[in-house]
């Protein structure tokens, strides 16, 4: 079990410690409804360390990444980040990850922790046609993810950037608490504003103190890898391993937006076919219309009892207060106000299939 630079500081805070992707992580402190409120409502810090980063650059680097990714890199500038992901050889997706323009010729790729050699693996078998320099840093690297809507505020003492000025999905190498040419990046995962700290091993602790110093009179606190699932779910982001995975297509998942036939990329002809064809399946999101909660792996099924799909994440909304779910099903159930049922145990539970996000910002 590898440990993050932070991990004594999460147990000396009390965290409940599980095994995640390799890691030890903290998945909650004080529990999840109240980690929840503190992002959507006040600020919450989030360690993200497990997470992997490759540094791509050489005069190839771009040629590479527009090869293995679906999204068009090519439209980005330095500064900005792009969401995108890798398609494998039959039409599934090896991973999503972010693409940031570092420089003229450098790129960093933010990839999910439990796919790391995976994704290496596939990138680099790619590479022996581009000849790219290719760094897996990830090791050496902490990431912390300080979100919610006091998060610009709480820490604009601690950086010589204008923190309002960094737009969704741009960032900037700046100092942030100290220490100089830490990432600060606007592109979070629940929804509720705030910004990524990509920072040294050696560098993270004092990030992290002084991130608890500036957040102090904001009520800040930290937040564990539980309320992380519920925030990103209530906007309907997609997590690798649950909604997506290497025999899912993006537009299976809804994923078409960044999925760029401007260029040629792994496996591109076979998915623009189904793009005219329209996938046989579609990720969609639901509410419950009677109590329950929906949990991953639980059928969904027709008006009959006939199993149609399944749920491939779940929760009971903390900011809705209502069971809701993502799944897959025929594109026959897919149009919004449709009627499905989830099987939970022997009860068949009602539920509308709804416009994403399920929480909407006040």
């Amino acid at each position: 079990m590898k440990n993050t630079a932070l991990t004594s500081t999460h147990e000396s805070l009390g965290a409940k410690m599980v095994p995640f992707a390799g890691y030890n992580m903290p998945v909650s402190y004080e529990g999840v409804n109240a980690e929840h409120e503190t992002v959507r409502n006040g600020v919450g810090v989030f360690d993200v360390s497990h997470m992997g980063e490759f540094l791509i650059s050489g005069p190839t680097a771009l040629a590479l990444i527009q090869k293995v990714t679906s999204n068009d890199a090519s439209k980005l500038t330095i500064g900005r980040a792009q969401y995108s992901c890798l398609p494998n050889e039959n039409g599934g997706i090896v991973d999503d990850l972010i693409v940031y323009r570092i420089k003229e010729e450098q790129y960093l790729l933010v990839v999910n922790a439990s796919n790391i050699e995976k994704d290496w693996s596939h990138i680099s078998s790619y590479n022996a046609e581009f000849k790219a320099d290719m760094r897996d840093i990830s090791e050496g690297y902490s990431l912390l993810a300080i979100q919610g809507p006091k998060a610009v505020e709480a820490m604009q003492s601690l950086t010589s950037v204008n923190l309002s000025d960094i737009k969704f999905y741009h960032f900037e190498v700046s100092d942030f608490a100290g220490i100089e040419n830490v990432i600060i990046s606007a592109t979070g995962y629940t929804g509720s504003g705030g910004f990524e700290i990509y920072c040294k091993n050696e560098e993270v602790k004092q990030i992290w103190d002084k991130i608890f110093e500036a957040g102090a009179n904001f009520g800040i606190k930290p937040i564990g890898l539980a309320a992380r699932d519920t925030l990103r779910l209530e906007m309907g982001y997609c997590l690798y391993g649950n909604d997506i995975n290497d025999t899912t297509s993006p537009f299976e998942a809804g994923l078409g937006w960044i999925t760029k036939f401007t260029k040629d990329f792994v496996n591109s002809e076979a998915l623009q076919k189904e793009k005219q064809q329209g996938p046989e399946r579609k990720l969609v999101a639901f509410e419950l219309d009677e109590r329950g909660i929906p949990r991953q792996g639980y059928d969904i099924v027709d008006g009959n009892g006939k199993t149609i799909g399944e749920v491939t994440s779940g929760t009971m909304s903390p900011s809705i207060g209502t069971g809701i779910g993502l799944g897959y099903v025929p594109p026959i159930f897919s149009e919004i106000g449709s009627k499905i049922n989830i099987q939970i145990r022997k009860n068949a539970i009602p539920a509308t299939i709804v416009k994403l996000p399920f929480y909407k910002s006040k």
